[in-house]
């Protein structure tokens, strides 16, 4: 049975998208030139793949690196929308541009990990044809339930998963959410927990609020504003510690689901084989785009970070090896495979 891979939840509200963009253009408006680069790069316009759809927040945020890019460099940075296959038609693409620094890529988790765990043909190798330059933000992922919901608990849900029907959305077959609520399921040991996918978060939303679901599975960005006011509740999130601006929400580690810590992240890419003084540069201004205040101000509001300590080139490189490992083996235990 052949599944295809929605979209991936959103990882930035649009409006607050819109309102780091200021800050991430006055960051680089403030960095100096570093002396000259191969071929005096960038000497013509460069371009920026975002393989999702115009509008949505990976594009706008997209965006905003792109012209904190041009700025700091000196040149055009046009942004080019190639979407489709969940992301998978953008990032093809680029792994096949020259690698010349003239093509850049917003890469996705859900591409390079989830994709690659849950899919038994990829169109491109997510480390080897690539030159992963940087981590850029990453939102964790929230079991999600209505304030009505008679779990207050993990515990309480999982229990109740152990006898009777326990409806979880997602976003789609094959996403990180369907991941984590399988894994779930497998650790709890609770059969009852039930898969409902759709196409997008959106969707699956609505019907959690309407109570036709019982919970979701989604990245924490969206849902920070109801988390707040009290008409969604957290049971976990999957952050190593708690956040600090949702305190009461406690960890999946804390309550002894230690594996499921992780996230679902953006970063900056390129053609593997990139030459190492344009690779070093644009991976330069990364740590500088993203520590602004005002722009860390913004991100802190959804919970949609970097990382204090930078993941940057190699060690990119290695963070998305080690997380296909990772998800792999639980799309395999959980059987999860989006055939193609």
């Amino acid at each position: 049975m052949k599944h295809a891979v929605a979209p991936p939840s959103a990882a930035l509200p649009i409006a607050l998208l819109c309102a780091i963009a200021g800050g991430l253009h006055a960051t680089a408006a403030s960095a100096q030139p570093r002396g000259p680069l191969p071929g005096g790069y960038p000497a013509k316009p460069m371009r920026m793949i975002v393989p999702y759809v115009p509008g949505g927040p990976t594009d706008i945020l997209g965006r905003s690196v792109a012209q904190a890019i041009g700025e700091a460099l000196g040149q055009t940075v046009v942004v080019e929308n190639r979407p489709g296959a969940g992301g998978l038609i953008g990032t093809e693409y680029v792994s096949k541009q020259p690698a010349d620094g003239y093509s850049l890529l917003v890469s996705h988790a859900s591409v390079h990990i989830y994709a690659t765990a849950t899919r038994n043909v990829m169109p491109f190798d997510p480390v080897a044809d690539f030159t992963h330059m940087a981590m850029l933000v990453e939102a964790p992922m929230v079991l999600l339930v209505r304030a009505q919901s008679p779990d207050q608990t993990l515990a309480q849900y999982v229990n109740r998963a152990k006898t009777k029907p326990v409806r979880y959305g997602t976003s789609g077959i094959g996403s990180a959410n369907h991941l984590y609520g399988e894994l779930l399921k497998i650790e709890a040991q609770a059969p009852e927990h039930d898969h409902v996918p759709y196409q997008g978060s959106a969707p699956a939303m609505q019907d959690l609020l309407a109570g036709n679901i019982d919970s979701l599975f989604d990245p924490v960005t969206t849902n920070v504003a109801q988390l707040k006011a009290g008409s969604l509740r957290a049971l976990a999130v999957s952050t190593p510690a708690r956040l600090p601006a949702l305190p009461n929400i406690p960890t999946f580690a804390e309550l002894g689901y230690p594996s499921f810590t992780g996230s679902q992240w953006l970063g900056l890419s390129g053609p593997k084989n990139l030459p190492a003084p344009i690779a070093q540069r644009l991976t330069a201004l990364m740590p500088e785009i993203l520590a602004k205040p005002d722009v860390m101000a913004r991100l802190e509001d959804v919970q949609t970070l970097p990382r204090k300590a930078p993941v940057l080139g190699d060690d990119f490189s290695r963070l998305i090896r080690s997380q296909i490992d990772t998800w792999t083996k639980v799309a395999r235990r959980a059987k999860v495979e989006v055939i193609v």
